[in-house]
């Protein structure tokens, strides 16, 4: 892979390669181990991804921000000893590709599938990620292509964490008229604005296209791309105290939106059909 003028092999002190960015359009970084962007702060200088202070960044584990890529699975498996999840996030990709040009940096990145524990997936397919990076906004595409001779079926997020001082004076805008399920209950219809001052875990059917996260900080637009559905994220009090790498009162300073293909959203490819799953986020 030929890197450009802005792109950058390095290590972090655990071992793990990471692609550098540093350019007038942005600053970023993105791990080999599961393809994880986990920083990108545009030309405006405010960052748009958060990652948790107490994340070590160790071989084989999922990292605490960003945004891990959930494939071939979202959440729990009906396998209850299967990797929460799936494989994708904690298997080493291969960076494939770097363009860049005045106006943007593209970078694609593929999940080798000997990579893949074809018991967790016995199928033949090809995976891709590429992320866009500009000054103004971060588009990521995750494409499934079906290599096999019958259909297959997955579900998949990009499970991105976002930054806010203070999640008690954040809200998201956009969710109204969808319906979610939490904690194994519902459907229930939303009918206002997301306001945080519990655990919140809602997985969203029919989702508008567009969110509007509010926060002291600014506005954050979340846009998503073949995604029906969305999942919104807080661990607040105590589950914070139960998740590893994350301080027991960084729930104040992040929440997850997430663009997703879950539930009656699930990805079914015929045998030679792609999907791409799609998100754009930016200050708003």
């Amino acid at each position: 892979m030929q890197l450009s003028s802005s792109v950058s092999i390095n290590h972090c002190d655990s071992g793990l390669e990471y692609l550098q960015v540093d350019s007038p359009l942005c600053q970023a970084r993105i791990f080999l181990q599961g393809a994880q962007l986990t920083q990108y702060t545009p030309a405006c200088g405010k960052a748009l991804i958060w990652m948790s202070e107490e994340e070590d960044f160790q071989s084989g584990k999922g990292m605490r921000g960003g945004i891990p890529i959930c494939w071939p699975w979202f959440g729990v498996h009906q396998h209850p000893d299967w990797p929460i999840h799936g494989v994708a996030r904690v298997s080493l990709w291969r960076a494939e590709e770097v363009q860049e040009t005045q106006d943007e940096i593209r970078i694609s990145l593929s999940l080798p599938m000997t990579q893949v524990d074809p018991e967790y997936w016995p199928h033949k397919t090809k995976l891709k990620v590429e992320y866009v990076l500009s000054a103004k906004q971060l588009e990521v595409r995750l494409t499934n292509t079906n290599q096999d001779d019958h259909q297959i079926q997955l579900t998949q997020a990009l499970h991105t964490y976002f930054p806010t001082p203070d999640i008690t004076q954040t809200e998201v805008d956009g969710l109204q008229g969808a319906h979610y399920i939490e904690f194994g209950e519902g459907p229930f219809e939303q009918q206002e604005v997301v306001r945080f001052g519990r655990e919140t875990d809602m997985v969203y059917s029919g989702a508008g296209a567009l969110q509007r996260i509010r926060t002291p900080d600014g506005t954050i637009e979340v846009e998503r791309e073949n995604s029906r559905s969305c999942v919104l994220w807080n661990p607040w009090v105590d589950k914070s105290k139960r998740l590893s790498n994350f301080a027991d009162d960084e729930y104040h300073r992040m929440l997850c939106l997430e663009a997703a293909n879950v539930l009656d959203d699930k990805v079914e490819l015929a045998p030679g059909e792609s999907h791409t799953l799609g998100t754009i986020i930016r200050w708003g």
